[in-house]
C-alpha cells in the first residue's frame, strides 16, 4: 500500500501549483496524510492553515490523517536526532535552532519516517533536498521514501508562476466564479507532469463552460443563489459571478422611469395575459405567452426593457419564468 504525505506551508491560499501536488498525491496514494510544514515562524499566515484546508475542501481532496502540524512534534524531532548522534549541523545544514526548534530537513525526514510514508510527490523545486534527505533517512537509521518530482506551473514567460498572477491561487479561483470540478479536473489533467507547464487559465475556463452546463436547473440554481425558476437566465455562463450577474440584470434591475412610455398596447396586452396565469411559470407557459403577443404584433423590445431596463439579454421566456407574477406586473404596468 502506497503512503503518501501533502505538506503545505500555513502561507495562505493554495498556489495552483501546490494544488496540482495535492491532487496527484491524492490520486496516487492509497493513504494520504496532511502535514502542515510550519517549522518556519516567519512563513506562516495567521489563518493561513485555514487557507489551505478551505482550498483542498473546495477542491474534494481528501485526507486519511491529519492536519498533524510539525510544530507540534518538535520534541520528536529532536529525540530522533539525539537518539542517532547526529550533530546539529548535519553536511552542513543546521537541523535544529540554538532555541531547540527544528528546521523543516530534520521535521520532514523524521515525520516521514514515523508515518510510514513509501513515496513522496512534489514539485521539482524541491530537487536540491533529495540528497540530504535520503543521508538523513541513512544516518537515523530509516528507509528513505520513493521520491517523484514533477514539473512546475510556470507562466507564459516560463518562470514560477506568482501568486499575484491571475488565477494562480485556488482562492482566487474559487472568487472568480470557476466550480471547483472544473479546477479539479484541470489539475488531473496535468497529471504528474515530467516538465514544467505553462499555466492555461483558459483550459479551466473552458473546463467551467462544460461544468456549468451539466449542471441541472436545481443544482445550477443553487450553486448561483437565486430561486431555481431563474436557472435558464444562468445557462451559457463561462462562471459563476458570471451567472450571477446574469440573473441580477433581471431579478435587480435598474429599471429607467420611462420605460412604461414604449408601446403601452404590447405592455396592456401581456399584463392581461400574466395576471391570469400562476405566480410561478413554466417553461411551456411562458413560451406560450411571448408566441401570443408575438402573434398579436407586440413589441417585444420594448417588453424585455420594461420588466428588465435592457434591449437584450437572455431569452425573454427565461426571463418570464424568472419573474413572479406580481413583480412582472408591477414592472410593466404604469
Amino acid at each position: 500500500m502506497s503512503r503518501v504525505r501533502f505538506a503545505p506551508s500555513p502561507t495562505g491560499s493554495l498556489h495552483v501549483g501546490n494544488a496540482l501536488s495535492a491532487v496527484a498525491n491524492r490520486g496516487f496514494g492509497d493513504w494520504l496524510l496532511l502535514r502542515i510544514d510550519d517549522t518556519d515562524p516567519a512563513r506562516n499566515l495567521p489563518g493561513g492553515e485555514d487557507g489551505v484546508l478551505e482550498d483542498l475542501r473546495w477542491l474534494g481532496v481528501e485526507w486519511d490523517d491529519g492536519p498533524i502540524r510539525q510544530s507540534s512534534r518538535a520534541a520528536r524531532h529532536l529525540e530522533a536526532a539525539r537518539a542517532a548522534g547526529l550533530p546539529q549541523r548535519f553536511e552542513g545544514v543546521m537541523l535544529w535552532r540554538d532555541d531547540d526548534t527544528p528546521t523543516f530537513h530534520l521535521a520532514s525526514v523524521v515525520d516521514d519516517a514515523d508515518f510510514g510514508i513509501t513515496h513522496v510527490l512534489r514539485g521539482s523545486d524541491h530537487r536540491p533536498n533529495e540528497e540530504l534527505h535520503t543521508s538523513l533517512h541513512r544516518a537515523l537509521g530509516t528507509t528513505p521514501p520513493e521520491v517523484i518530482h514533477h514539473g512546475l506551473v510556470v507562466g507564459a514567460d516560463g518562470k514560477k508562476l506568482s501568486k499575484r498572477a491571475e488565477g494562480a491561487t485556488v482562492a482566487s479561483l474559487r472568487d472568480a466564479g470557476y466550480p471547483a470540478e472544473a479546477v479539479r479536473a484541470y489539475l488531473e489533467e496535468l497529471g504528474l507532469p515530467r516538465h514544467d507547464v505553462h499555466y492555461d487559465l483558459e483550459r479551466i475556463r473552458s473546463l467551467s463552460v462544460d461544468v456549468l452546463a451539466d449542471l441541472d436547473d436545481a443544482a445550477l440554481a443553487a450553486r448561483a443563489g437565486v430561486p431555481v425558476e431563474a436557472a435558464a437566465l444562468l445557462r451559457g455562463a463561462h462562471n459563476l459571478v458570471e451567472a450571477r450577474a446574469l440573473a441580477r440584470a433581471v431579478l435587480e434591475p435598474e429599471l429607467a422611469s420611462n420605460r412604461l412610455s414604449l408601446s403601452p398596447e404590447t405592455l396592456a396586452r401581456f399584463v392581461e395575459l400574466r395576471a391570469d396565469l400562476p405566480e410561478l411559470l413554466e417553461k411551456d407557459a411562458a413560451k406560450s405567452v411571448v408566441r401570443e403577443l408575438k402573434a398579436v404584433g407586440g413589441n417585444l423590445k420594448a417588453l424585455r426593457v420594461a420588466l428588465t431596463g435592457r434591449e437584450r439579454g437572455p431569452e425573454l421566456w427565461a426571463v418570464l419564468r424568472a419573474l413572479p407574477r406580481d413583480e412582472a406586473l408591477r414592472r410593466a404596468l404604469p
